[in-house]
């Protein structure tokens, strides 16, 4: 009863450092895009953020994919940009 498990517990350190951090080359390809995302954090009135709730849900679309995609639409991509 005494015997460590041999399974790694869910907040176990990796022992390779590299294996924390995303290096370059192992960046996304296009195809692999949709697979990593970036959270970003706007402040918004308590009335605004119930109007865009309100606004998904009647959409039949959580508030995440509604603002994907009206941030894609108002930013397209273009030719050369990067990520």
């Amino acid at each position: 009863m005494n015997e460590r498990s041999p399974r790694r517990g869910f907040a176990a350190r990796p022992s390779d450092p590299d294996q924390w951090i995303k290096a370059a080359d192992n960046a996304p390809r296009a195809a692999d895009v949709a697979a990593f995302t970036a959270r970003l954090t706007i402040d918004v009135t308590p009335e605004l953020r119930g109007r865009i709730k309100i606004a998904a849900f009647g959409r039949g679309v959580t508030v995440a994919d509604m603002l994907r995609e009206l941030l894609a639409r108002e930013f397209p991509s273009t030719p050369g940009d990067t990520t």
